[in-house]
């Protein structure tokens, strides 16, 4: 690898940064409270049948390609996704994004490793980045939602017996929680505003959040709203599930972190030792960064070890 070679990757990772930070910037820009409100509430979702925001044909926009990926619920999965994650930006940047970090990944990787199926292995994991971090950030943003909704819970029962209505509890909400529990009833409550019933606004909110723990609220508001009951004790009720559930969720993390750290250790060894004894006996690994079978065999190694790490990561999810 010449200096040539390297400023050549550099200016590549370089010029792909600077695209994703113009996208992003253009994307996410300073604004109102107002703008981000609008964009949380025209969420994507399928038109119902008799809508009148549903059309039969596409518009002659010059994205009819996208459109009918997007029929193949690939790109609509990957747009909630974004939405659960906090993340009010169109697809196509999404998709942009992809693919500079994937063409970025393979020339560097053609130009670093020499070997095609390993500069496709680093295309493939730099264009997976986008995604990892979608779903990493939606994973947090939902467990903050869920740490913050017992509290919440607990505000609006207090709210509900002092004589307040339901729309006022979700405003006492908005202004004493941040995000993502305070922008999501926010939103919530300005559908409210513009003609949405109230317990639909609720369920709206709850395809932006699926959790569980939410949707005992939403079905609580349900029957308050249909057949008429004391919403307050059914609030107080719902926050001990919560909390329940919650003390359940930690037990088993704990119970399960041995079991876990094993696998994490099992899964890093192989790569640990092959790197210790590079450095201290290298013709010892000589033959496998030299020779072609010594090759195939780290490749499939490589293989088996991730196939190994995965397999026990999902043994050990527990669903309750």
């Amino acid at each position: 690898m010449t200096t040539h070679d390297l400023l050549i990757v550099g200016g590549a990772f370089g010029l792909t940064l600077v695209v994703m930070a113009f996208v992003w910037l253009r994307r996410t820009g300073p604004g109102s409270v107002s703008t981000a409100v609008i964009a949380r509430m025209s969420r994507p979702g399928g038109a119902v049948a008799g809508d009148i925001r549903r059309t039969d044909r596409l518009r002659s926009t010059g994205k009819e390609f996208l459109a009918k990926l997007y029929q193949l619920n690939m790109l609509r999965t990957l747009e909630e996704n974004m939405w659960q994650a906090g993340i009010y930006i169109r697809v196509a940047d999404i998709l942009l994004i992809i693919l500079l970090l994937f063409g970025a990944g393979l020339f560097a990787g053609r130009l670093l490793l020499d070997d095609a199926w390993l500069s496709l292995a680093t295309a493939c994991g730099a264009g997976f980045l986008p995604l990892l971090y979608i779903r990493v950030r939606k994973k947090r943003r939902l467990k903050a939602f869920v740490q913050q909704l017992p509290y919440a819970l607990d505000m609006i029962k207090s709210s509900l017996e002092a004589g307040h209505t339901l729309l006022r509890a979700l405003q006492v909400i908005v202004t004493e929680f941040p995000d993502p529990l305070g922008s999501e009833f926010r939103s919530a409550i300005e559908q409210s505003r513009l003609g949405l019933p109230m317990p639909r606004a609720i369920e709206e909110m709850l395809k932006r959040v699926p959790e569980d723990d939410l949707r005992l609220f939403v079905v609580a508001v349900r029957v308050q709203a249909d057949v008429g009951s004391s919403l307050a004790v059914i609030v107080g009720r719902l926050s001990e599930i919560v909390r329940t559930r919650q003390r359940l969720q930690q037990q088993i993390k704990a119970l399960t972190a041995q079991s876990r750290m094993s696998g994490l250790v099992v899964g890093l060894l192989p790569i640990l030792m092959l790197a210790a004894f590079s450095v201290i006996q290298p013709s010892y690994t000589h033959t496998l960064f030299s020779d072609p079978n010594g090759i195939r065999i780290i490749k499939i190694a490589a293989v088996l070890d991730v196939l190994g790490f995965l397999s026990i990561r999902r043994m050990l999810q527990v669903k309750y």
